[in-house]
C-alpha cells in the first residue's frame, strides 16, 4: 500500500473516488450544455445601412445580407449537438466556391448552382439546415449554371458542358433529364407557369429552346445575328408577369424583350459603358412591378429598367463588400421581392430587397403595381 494511503478508510475512499467522477461527470454535461445556443440572426442590420438611390430620392433598393457559407444559417446548436461536438468535434464548415446561379422557393429555400463544386447548395433558411443536391451516380454535373424552378416545386438545371438540363422533385431527388440531342451549352432557364413551358438560353446554338411539360423539344427562337430576334450567345431568360420574355443577348451587348407571341419587341441597351449600355450582361429578373434587373459581370452593378427600355436606377460596384461585386452572373428575384445575385468571385449569394413606394390617401392601400424608381445615374 502506497505511504500516502497508509491508514486511510477503504470505505471513504471509495465514496471520495464516486464523488470525484461524478463531479468530473456532471462537468462534462455542463460544458456541451453552456455551449448550446439559440438559432442567431439570419441577415444582421449593417452599422451603417446601405441603400439606393442616394437622397433626395427615395430608397428603393436596400442590402440586407449575404450568404456564404453554412455557418450563415446560424443555425441552433441543441444540447445533444454540443454533446456530440464535445466527442466527435465540430461539423465541417461548407461554402459556395463559384456561384453561377440562383433560385429561391416558397420553403425559404435558396438554390445555387456551383460550377467549381458541381454540386447544388441548398441553404433552408427556414430550418436552418443544409444540402447538395447532384445527378444519381454514376452522373454527375459537371458545368451546373442555369437554374429555374415550377410552381410544382421542380428545380430545373442547367448543365452547359453535357448540354442538359436536370430535373429534381421538391426533396431532392432526380427525376429526369431533358433537351439531350437538341442543346448544345445551355445557361439560363425561366419557366413559363401559365404555358407549361421551360424556356433555355442555348448559348452554343446561339438561340432559345422551348420545352413541353414532357420535356418535348416544341420550338426555337432566333439564330445567331444582330438584327432584332438573333442571338450572340444568349446567356439568360426571363418572363414577366405579361407574359414577355427577356433575353440577354450577352456578346450583342443587349437585352431583347419579346411579346407574348414570341415576337421580338425591343432592344434595351447596347455596347458601351456609360449608364444604359452593357458590356457583359448575364443575369435578368424582375420584380412584381415588372421592372426589369440587369447584371453586368463587367460594369459589377446591377441596372434596373421599365419594361418599356427606360434606365431607372443602378446600383452596386467593384469590390468585396457589400453591395459590392466582382464577376457577377445569375440573380433572382423572390415572391417577396427580394434579390439574390450570384457574387462569383467573392463566393457568395447578396441579398437586396426592393421596396415599392408606400401607398398614399389618394392611391389607396392598394395602389396595384408600385410607380418606377426616380431616375439615377450610377
Amino acid at each position: 500500500m502506497p505511504a500516502t494511503l497508509r491508514g486511510s478508510n477503504p470505505i471513504a475512499l471509495c465514496t471520495a473516488r464516486a464523488l470525484s467522477a461524478a463531479a468530473l461527470l456532471a462537468a462534462l454535461l455542463l460544458v456541451p450544455m453552456g455551449c448550446a445556443k439559440p438559432a442567431g440572426e439570419l441577415f444582421p442590420p449593417l452599422a451603417a445601412p446601405l441603400s439606393w438611390p442616394n437622397p433626395p430620392d427615395e430608397p428603393r433598393i436596400h442590402y440586407v445580407g449575404q450568404i456564404a457559407t453554412t455557418a450563415d444559417l446560424k443555425a441552433a446548436k441543441p444540447f445533444g449537438e454540443a454533446l456530440r461536438e464535445l466527442f466527435a468535434g465540430k461539423q465541417p464548415i461548407l461554402g459556395i466556391v463559384s456561384p453561377m446561379a440562383v433560385e429561391f422557393d416558397d420553403q425559404q429555400r435558396l438554390y445555387v448552382a456551383d460550377t467549381a463544386a458541381r454540386v447544388v447548395h441548398v441553404f433552408d433558411l427556414d430550418k436552418r439546415k443544409y444540402e447538395q443536391w447532384m445527378p444519381p451516380a454514376p452522373d454527375t454535373f459537371i458545368t451546373p449554371v442555369g437554374l429555374a424552378r415550377a410552381g410544382d416545386g421542380r428545380l430545373f438545371v442547367a448543365d452547359s458542358s453535357t448540354g442538359v438540363v436536370w430535373l429534381f422533385d421538391s426533396t431532392g431527388r432526380s427525376i429526369g433529364m431533358w433537351g439531350l440531342g437538341h442543346l448544345i451549352r445551355p445557361c439560363g432557364l425561366s419557366f413559363d407557369e401559365a404555358g407549361q413551358r421551360l424556356f433555355v438560353a442555348d448559348a452554343g446554338a446561339h438561340r432559345i429552346a422551348i420545352f413541353g411539360p414532357g420535356g418535348e423539344l416544341l420550338s426555337t427562337l432566333g439564330s445567331r445575328g444582330t438584327a432584332p430576334g438573333s442571338f450572340n450567345f444568349p446567356t439568360d431568360v426571363v418572363i414577366d408577369h405579361q407574359g414577355r420574355l427577356y433575353v440577354s443577348d450577352s456578346l450583342n451587348c443587349r437585352i431583347q424583350q419579346f411579346g407574348s407571341d414570341l415576337m421580338p419587341r425591343r432592344q434595351i441597351g447596347s455596347r458601351g459603358d456609360l449608364p444604359g449600355y452593357f458590356s457583359r450582361p448575364k443575369g435578368i429578373a424582375v420584380d412584381s412591378a415588372d421592372h426589369l434587373y440587369v447584371v453586368d459581370a463587367q460594369f459589377e452593378a446591377v441596372q434596373v429598367y421599365s419594361s418599356e427600355g427606360q434606365l431607372l436606377m443602378a446600383f452596386g460596384r467593384e469590390g468585396r463588400g457589400p453591395g459590392e461585386f466582382w464577376l457577377p452572373a445569375g440573380m433572382c428575384i423572390d415572391d417577396s421581392d427580394r434579390l439574390w445575385i450570384a457574387d462569383t468571385y467573392n463566393r457568395r449569394v447578396q441579398v437586396f430587397d426592393y421596396r415599392p413606394p408606400a401607398p398614399t390617401s389618394d392611391t389607396g392601400p392598394n395602389p396595384g403595381p408600385s410607380p418606377a424608381p426616380k431616375g439615377v445615374t450610377p
